[in-house]
């Protein structure tokens, strides 16, 4: 891994050139000093520096480029320039959107043949809630911050000239998206002096509406419309400042999935002053209410890893309603959220593996408002979301994994969501036919066919992220006693069976007519987007441990513990030559791939099959191995808190292996002691040990644990203890 020095570190409490202030949070109490937003900036982490507030609506952060797969997040931190600073972002997708509403403040007296910069990297400069940077070819340091759902910029002008460039037609695509057809459709209104409102909507991953309003805490004397090229829909302007005092401007921009009048609403309810540090000391404060909930005793190196992990845990799902409550859905209309905020950005064949469970744990009053607004969209569309951006579904990945998110929820007793409203979601999800789910033939068959899929094949996986969902769907019918729907899900839940290939051990595409698909080799690897077969950006070896509901059932598959464990181990250690990280590769330790989600469960199976130490020396390998604390420090995208989830969960000693049936397999504490804050002043503190082949685990002193700990007994507090002997 590729070490690199990151400047910022030394300035990350006291800011850029000392504009930045905290007078909120105690040095004692002070999380957000060990979050670096660098982190995953580099190679394929694809997360962004930008102001981001905790689940926020905005986040104001800056473009390096915006149209190819490495500049998802539209930053990569070797860059060279800056395109100018956009107003959202997604951290650590795959595919690419947002980047709407793009400003770049320039003083010189010529206009810019496009208006990018090289930046000095000594003064760039992050943490949360913060960006600065001193753009060298505009001579112009850059501060941004934000509120919940308005970004704030503050421009310090240093050269001949005060001007600002702003394009609508800019946004971060994907490659095969044309630039100048981001926009289908566009109406900008400069109300006055100190005011621009209007709308944009763009078409990249969906296609949605947004509605903004730009204050300025000066007039603007003169602006400039630049001709537009292409299908360009959108304008650009360029507007002249003069005589600002101190040569200082400062910019605020709400926005609105409704309406400009909701935008304004927010803007006026959430910032109605220009005082950039207070809105900075309240997004801080807020920052520091999240990250402080886990307390670690560990290195400086390690806090930076694992709080920065917090902090991109946080960072979505993001609020999509107006601060009334009032949304844009998947139809166009206009709803309200049921609870306090109505959340979209759902990645959820990633997080709903862990980043939900832990949700669950560390932030249980906000997954009531997660889960009513998956329930709100399926109401809408029909199903529950399968990606959901923007309150639209991408359809993205496969499986239906807001299923688990949603039974897990209601089976840990999240308050504000009504059981059977939540159950009938799920249901008609796991029954009516939508895209990429085909009832009708999963249940004919019990398994998909590779002869009856799309082109893009998917077989194996589909059918083995379906039973995953089946077996959560099973826990909440029992538990609200539809014992019908038990039974048949139960038995759905079990398909993954049929697709195991005893004479090889693997899980293996089959046709309609039961035939193994021919010419087999489980190295191989395949993807939808760029090499189609039955398995979705992994190979056989990885996705034949993904019916991890089911450890039980899988011994019986392979025999025996000893042959499992035996299978486990030639994981392990077959070697693959030349992975691409584009099926997922990446990351590698034999065929395991830490770089992509589904394998991230599989050394926590040791556990399960009693060979707890092969667990905890592979899991403290993967920890030590795979994430830094530099730019490269995430190895594979960072997948809306996912790979974060993982090491925050590790970090503890446990992880949710089934992440709907409230248990966590044990593994190995990685620090000496953790203390996580729970609701009602609850506290459960964690013991680490530094010897890892001979433990014991004890809760509260009179409980031996063996496999796993229940949520439940997290949730009530107390200690867990892990004694080396």
């Amino acid at each position: 891994m590729k070490i690199k020095l990151i400047p910022i570190l030394a300035v990350l409490l006291l800011g850029a050139l000392g504009c930045k202030q905290n007078v909120a949070i105690s040095p004692d109490n002070n999380y957000i000093q060990f979050v670096n937003p660098f982190i995953g900036t580099d190679g394929t982490g694809h997360t962004f520096p930008g102001a981001a507030y905790p689940l926020g609506m905005v986040q104001p952060g800056p473009d390096t480029y915006n149209h190819s797969w490495d500049h998802t997040s539209g930053y990569q931190y070797d860059d060279t320039h800056i395109m100018g600073f956009s107003q959202n972002h997604l951290s650590g997708t795959g595919i690419s959107d947002l980047g709407d509403i793009l400003l770049q403040p320039f003083s010189t007296l010529d206009t810019p043949e496009n208006f990018k910069s090289r930046y000095n990297k000594e003064t760039e400069t992050a943490s949360p809630g913060y960006y600065s940077v001193t753009l060298t070819d505009h001579d112009v340091q850059v501060e941004l911050t934000s509120s919940e759902r308005v970004a704030f910029h503050r421009y310090s002008y240093k050269g001949n000239s005060n001007k600002l460039y702003i394009d609508f037609q800019h946004g971060i695509v994907n490659n095969w998206i044309p630039l100048d057809e981001h926009v289908v459709d566009a109406f900008i209104e400069i109300a006055s002096e100190t005011q621009i409102s209007g709308m944009i909507e763009t078409k990249s991953w969906v296609q949605h509406k947004t509605f903004f309003v730009i204050e300025f805490n000066e007039p603007f004397s003169e602006h400039e419309i630049l001709p537009k090229t292409g299908s360009e829909k959108a304008p650009k302007y360029i507007l002249n400042f003069n005589d600002l005092p101190d040569q200082q401007l400062l910019v605020k921009v709400a926005l609105s999935t409704v309406s400009v009048e909701g935008a304004l609403k927010n803007l006026k309810s959430e910032v109605d002053h220009w005082e950039f540090d207070e809105v900075l000391t309240n997004t801080e404060t807020e920052w520091n209410n999240y990250l402080k909930r886990i307390h670690i005793a560990a290195p400086q190196k390690q806090k930076e890893i694992f709080y920065t992990g917090l902090y991109h845990l946080f960072i979505q799902p993001n609020a999509t309603s107006d601060i009334d409550g009032k949304y844009r859905g998947y139809d166009d209309e206009i709803y309200t959220a049921v609870g306090d905020v109505h959340y979209s950005t759902f990645s959820l064949w990633d997080t709903y593996r862990a980043a939900h469970p832990l949700y669950t744990i560390l932030a249980p009053e906000k997954v009531d408002d997660f889960v009513n607004s998956l329930i709100a969209q399926h109401e809408v569309q029909g199903f529950l979301p399968i990606w959901g951006l923007m309150n639209k579904e991408t359809y993205t990945m496969i499986g239906n994994h807001a299923i688990p998110v949603v039974a897990d929820a209601v089976l840990k007793g999240i308050e504000n969501i009504d059981a059977e409203t939540a159950y009938q979601a799920i249901f008609e999800t796991s029954t009516i036919n939508h895209k990429n789910s085909v009832w009708d033939i999963y249940e004919k068959y019990g398994y998909y066919p590779y002869d009856l899929m799309t082109r893009d094949g998917e077989s194996v996986s589909r059918t083995l992220e379906h039973t995953v969902d089946d077996h959560a769907v099973a826990l909440l019918a029992n538990h609200l006693n539809k014992q019908a729907d038990y039974q048949r899900f139960l038995k759905r839940s079990s398909y993954y069976r049929n697709l195991f290939d005893k004479s090889t051990g693997f899980m293996r595409g089959r046709d309609s007519e039961g035939n193994w698909r021919p010419n087999f080799d489980p190295l191989v690897a395949t993807s939808p987007m760029n090499n189609p077969g039955d398995y979705t950006e992994a190979n056989a070896y990885q996705y034949s441990w993904a019916a991890q509901h089911d450890t039980e059932g899988m011994v019986g598959l392979f025999g025996s513990r000893e042959a499992m464990i035996a299978k486990l181990d030639e994981f392990f250690t077959t070697e693959t030559k030349n992975p691409d990280i584009h099926l997922g590769q990446e990351a590698m330790i034999g065929q395991y791939a830490h770089g992509n989600e589904p394998s991230h469960h599989i050394a926590y199976l040791y556990q399960l099959l009693g060979a707890p130490e092969k667990t905890r020396r592979l899991v403290t390998t993967i920890y030590n191995q795979f994430y830094d604390n530099t730019p490269e420090g995430i190895a594979g995208n960072e997948d809306c808190g996912q790979m974060s989830a993982w090491y925050i969960f590790s970090t503890l000693g446990f992880y949710p292996v089934h992440p709907a049936n409230g248990k966590y397999v044990l593994g190995i504490p990685q620090v000496e002691k953790a203390n996580i804050q729970l609701p009602d002043n609850k506290m459960f503190v964690i013991y680490g040990s530094s010897k890892s082949d001979s433990l014991s685990v004890e809760l509260n002193e009179h409980k031996t644990l063996s496999t796993t700990i229940l949520h439940q007994d997290i949730m009530m507090g107390g200690e867990l203890r892990f004694i080396g002997h």
